[in-house]
Order: structure tokens, then sequence, then C-alpha cells
């Protein structure tokens, strides 16, 4: 139907619409009927008097065929107004029950996920145990995204009710890696294997999360939900892994107290089970715990926002006040590399944190700073790459180093120039969101470049 809807309410419906086609409970044609009765709703509220927005909100409001599944959307997307409109009444009799069949399903995946990882064991290929082969820790650090990614897309395969030619056009790429990695004649610890292990799992995380947006990737507020998923995720596992860390010790400390070795079965199973199975674990906290977690993202860019601001620029005052500007050393390399890295996650997480339609504040001010820093230190670290490559040749980690920092070259400066214009009033937020989100596929193809290609140009050294 026509609409004369304005731009941002447009937005507010596909946001809507994503929400919706990412749920399980919702097919694609029943979204299509609720849009078209959201829209004329809104139709009949405009004409009472109401501006977009408003009508917007009362007529997700009035929809009670999705009361629920709006209700989730409104603590995901929530500005003052919207949570007064549909968290207001809500009472602790409205609260969705615990969910046993999900929590089953998600058990069960992830305990399918564990015993696929320790699968190999059967063939006599277990790096949990000091049999002396180098083999076995090859074997598994080129697969081990392979053996745990695929329950992730499995997973949210469920979530998402994605018809079957969806979850096999998933796969795909996974069963074209598994080929490549495994069949490639690498030598063991050479540097085309190294960074095949490192690159692949950044590469099949990407796929996977075009399983998470339900095949919905095209757009950038979908993209960004996926950004601030995979940020969400993060932060759940690395507690989750400290906590299981600090069990893991406790148990052993325990039995060895009542003299029983507990550390050969804590090392080969319960670790590494334990590790694969939170992947899809903290996959389920993060969707159910949204809410919660939300609280949590602008809270954490806060504090490490300037912090890594301070320390990127008393690193570049440092070198200008020593005369000492960034060392050709590989392991330095590696490290600035490392850090741009993080870096550029913390922007990322950052944006997807903020609410794009506040002015520009102090904290937008300091993730400039960290920008503009960042891309000084990309640009040392850029020329002391090409020093070393014209007085020593090109190798595979030098290509990889100079192809990443170009990679991050590209994306720091153009995010600088956005920020600054966003600063000054004379950019919008979400050009900055649409920057980001649009180039997520480049680091997809560059893993996929390093992966496939690297080990063919460098003959597998």
């Amino acid at each position: 139907m026509e609409s004369s809807i304005e731009p941002g309410v447009e937005a507010r419906i596909g946001e809507w619409r994503s929400y919706l086609l990412r749920r399980q409970a919702l097919a694609g044609a029943d979204i299509d009927e609720l849009e078209d009765h959201l829209r004329s709703e809104m139709s009949e509220l405009g004409a009472a008097g109401l501006n977009g927005e408003e009508s917007f909100l009362v007529a997700i409001r009035r929809m009670g065929g999705v009361h629920e599944l709006s209700r989730e959307f409104a603590r995901e997307r929530s500005s003052r107004l919207w949570k007064q409109l549909m968290l207001g009444g809500e009472g602790a009799g409205e609260r969705e029950g615990t969910n046993y069949r999900g929590i089953a399903i998600t058990v069960g995946i992830a305990a399918a996920a564990a015993l696929a990882f320790k699968a190999p064991a059967v063939f006599g290929v277990n790096p949990f145990v000091d049999s002396g082969s180098e083999w076995d820790a090859s074997f598994y650090a080129r697969n081990a995204a392979l053996l745990a990614l695929p329950f992730l897309v499995g997973f949210f395969a469920w979530r998402r009710a994605l018809p079957a030619r969806t979850v096999a056009a998933l796969l795909a790429p996974f069963a074209i890696a598994a080929v490549l990695v495994n069949a490639y004649p690498f030598d063991q610890g050479g540097d085309t294997e190294i960074l095949a292990m490192i690159h692949l799992p950044i590469l099949l995380w990407l796929v996977a999360g075009v399983g998470y947006l339900a095949g919905d990737w095209r757009r950038s507020g979908p993209r960004m939900d996926f950004v601030r998923f995979t940020g969400e995720w993060f932060i759940y596992y690395a507690l989750i892994a400290f906590g299981g860390g600090v069990l893991c010790a406790v148990t052993i400390g325990i039995f060895q107290a009542i003299d029983l070795d507990a550390e050969p079965v804590v090392a080969q199973w319960v670790l590494p089970c334990g590790a694969v199975g939170a992947v899809i674990v903290v996959a389920w906290l993060v969707e159910a715990k949204q809410s919660v977690i939300e609280n949590m993202a602008p809270v954490l860019t806060a504090v490490f926002t300037p912090l890594f601001a301070l320390m990127l620029v008393a690193a570049i005052v440092g070198m200008v006040a020593s005369g000492n500007l960034i060392d050709a050393d590989r392991d330095v390399l590696i490290l600035l590399d490392v850090l741009l890295v993080v870096v550029l996650g913390l922007v990322l997480y950052a944006i997807s944190a903020r609410d794009p339609d506040t002015r520009p504040g102090l904290m937008d001010g300091a993730q400039l700073v960290l920008v503009v820093s960042a891309l000084v230190i990309d640009v040392l670290a850029l020329a002391a790459i090409v020093w070393r490559i014209s007085e020593f040749g090109w190798t595979p980690n030098r290509t990889a180093g100079l192809g990443l920092n170009v990679l991050l070259l590209a994306n720091l400066a153009w995010t600088a120039w956005l920020l600054t214009g966003f600063w000054r009033g004379r950019r919008t937020f979400a050009e900055l969101e649409r920057w980001q989100t649009g180039y997520i596929p480049l680091y997809g193809a560059w893993a996929a470049a390093v992966v496939a290609v690297f080990p063919l140009a460098f003959t597998f050294e």
C-alpha cells in the first residue's frame, strides 16, 4: 500500500519486521499480514492527529496477536516513550514463564556439539592427552570452528525456523572449508596453516551470523543487531569461561585432597566439552536475557572507550617524545594488529550500544579520539610492514598483516570522518552505523582469501 510515512518511522517498522522474522513463532506470510495491519492502524491514528512516531508506538501496542513479541521488541529498541507505552503496566503475572522445552533443545544442541568435538578421539585424534603427537593438536586447531559452529547454525535455524534450503546454503561454506583445510598439504606449524587457523573462525562466525539474521543480512539495522549479539556473546562467554576455570581448579583440588586424581577427566572431557557446549548455551543466554545485557553495554563502552583512547594517546606522545616510532619487529607489529582489532571491536560495540537519536556528547568525543589515535597507530604500523616487505620480501605473515592494516586504515579513516561530521552536526549517526555494518562483509571476504588463497599462493609454507 502507498505510504507517506517519514523515513525515520519506516526504519522503525523495518526494525520491528526484522525482529519478528528472527523469532520462530511467525512465518513470513504472517508477518506480511501483520505489517499491512500495522500500517492501516498507523494511517487511522495519523488521521486522528498523531505524528508518525506516536502512531507507530500506539499501533504496535494495539496488536494483541503479537503482544508478547512486541513486548520483547520494546525491551530491545526502547526509548523512554516506548517503555512507558509498552512496559509500564507489566506485572509479574504477565511475564512469560520458563520455556523448559526451549532449554531442553538448547542443552541438546550444546551436548551434540560437545560430543562432535570429541568424536575424532574415536579415531585416535586426541590432543587432550599427552601422546606426543603434534599432528593431533594441528588437526584440532584447524577444525575447531568446523566442529563447533555448525551447531550454532543449527541453533539459529531452530530459533528462527529457517527453511531447509537456507540451512543447506549456510552449511555449504562449512563443507567447502572442511575440504580445503584438511586437503591442503600444509607445512605443519607453517605460516599459512596458522593464518588459516586464525581466520577460519572469523569467516564461519560471519556465516553463522547470516543464520542469526534469518536471511535479513542486507540491511544495516539487522547487521548492527548481530554486532550487538557478538559483543554480548563475548562478554557472557568470558564470564562463563572464568567461572568454569575456577570451578575446574576447585574440583581438581578437592579430589586431590581425598587422594583422587580428577585432572585427566577435567582436562580431557570437562574443559573441551564445556568450552564447545558453552558456545550454544551462551547464544541462548544472550537471546533470553537481552534486556539485562543491554544495560551492560553502555557501561562497558563508557569505561573502556576513554581508557583505550588515553592509552593510545599516551603511546603516540611517548613515540614522539622519545623519537622512537614503531619498531619493525615482527612481534611488535603482531601486537599492534591485535590492539587495532580490539579497538575496532570496541568501536563497533560502542556504536551498537548507543541510542542513535541522542545528540553528540562527551562519549562521542572520546570515541573520536580513540579512532583518530588508532588511525595514527595504523599508519605507522603500515609503514613498518611496507619497510619489512621491501627489505625482506613477501611472506604469508607480512602479506596478511599488510592486507589487514589496509582494511583497518580504510575503515578507521572514514569512521573518523563520519564521527567528526556527527560531532559537528553535519552528519547523522545512521551514516556511521551504515558504514560500519556495510564494511563487515569485507572482513569476511578477507578471511576467506587468507584461508583459501594464501596456502596456494605461498605453496603451503
